[in-house]
């Protein structure tokens, strides 16, 4: 089944040419189904890339999604014409009484700062309390992920010496989640950050379930609620270029800047990356919608509490 999309989203065209079948608003309201609703809460600079990256993703599952996309009143992004802003998102405050069978937070570049200093902190403060109540089940990514925790347990952030900037094979700790379903021993994701979460903060507090670790880079994934929240540090959303990009955007700003580990063939920047994490990673968002979101969430969705 495609994904319903709002109409002359770039994404479309662009997915289309991977041949996802996707479908815009005006030919999914001639059919009669009941789409489960999938809100993304898009923090990130690029966000025409980020929408290609998530959607692209979604795509690989037998059921109608219908995707909508929130945005921060406090917040104006800088790198996003305004006019895809106006024509493709809406604000929270326009989307505070509706329901979602899911929801995606995505990372932001504000991770360095304390989570009080961020300028739209107190309106992603309403959203967290919000989805407890109006979604069915909620994947935080990267600093969404620590935001969240933050804001529902109390479990803080820590400074990294340096950068944690690569792809890091993952471990599941408990295989038989239906999140895992299909998993090797061993998967792998991109991560990209300056923070990180302490493995013992999550086992001491009785309401999170530390679900996947590396030896390399700590704390990958976080269950709570029986899979009505997921915490994610990495991005396993990520396109094969995405680091390539970012590193020679840092490369050409600061001359401290190290290359992304176990990216590039043969560990040499001036080769492709080598894509080790993509069918885990649709392997992982395919089990989120139908095991979390499609079999847990009512077919009236007025009744999600």
């Amino acid at each position: 089944m495609p994904l319903r999309l709002p109409d002359r989203l770039p994404a479309i065209d662009l997915l289309k040419q991977e041949n996802i079948f996707v479908m815009d608003d005006t030919r999914a309201h001639m059919q009669d189904i009941r789409p489960l609703k999938i809100v993304i809460l898009n923090l990130m600079p690029l966000k025409i890339t980020t929408e290609t990256d998530l959607i692209r993703l979604l795509s690989n599952t037998p059921l109608q999604l219908e995707i909508s996309f929130m945005k921060l009143r406090s917040h104006t992004p800088k790198n996003t014409p305004i006019e895809h802003m106006m024509m493709f998102y809406r604000d929270f405050e326009q989307m505070r009484n509706e329901k979602y069978d899911g929801m995606i937070i995505t990372g932001a570049p504000v991770e360095t700062l304390d989570f009080e200093d961020v300028t739209y902190w107190d309106e992603m403060q309403d959203i967290f309390a919000w989805a407890r109540t109006h979604v069915t089940s909620t994947l935080y990514i990267c600093w969404a992920a620590q935001a969240g925790l933050y804001y529902h347990y109390g479990i803080p952030k820590y400074p990294l010496q340096k950068k944690m900037f690569g792809i890091f094979p993952q471990m599941p700790l408990n295989p038989q989640l239906p999140i895992f379903r299909g998993f090797d021993d061993v998967f792998q994701m991109p991560h990209s950050r300056h923070t990180e979460l302490h493995r013992d903060d999550i086992l001491a507090h009785p309401d999170l379930t530390l679900i996947a670790e590396s030896p390399d880079c700590g704390v990958s994934m976080v269950m709570a609620r029986n899979g009505r929240e997921f915490f994610i540090t990495g991005h396993l959303e990520y396109a094969p270029n995405t680091l390539d990009n970012e590193y020679k955007r840092d490369k050409d700003i600061r001359d401290d800047v190290e290359k992304p580990k176990n990216y590039y063939r043969d560990d040499d920047p001036n080769k492709e990356p080598l894509v080790t994490w993509r069918a885990h990673a649709n392997l992982l968002y395919s089990n989120w919608i139908n095991y979390y979101v499609y079999q847990e969430t009512p077919y009236d969705i007025n009744k999600i509490e």
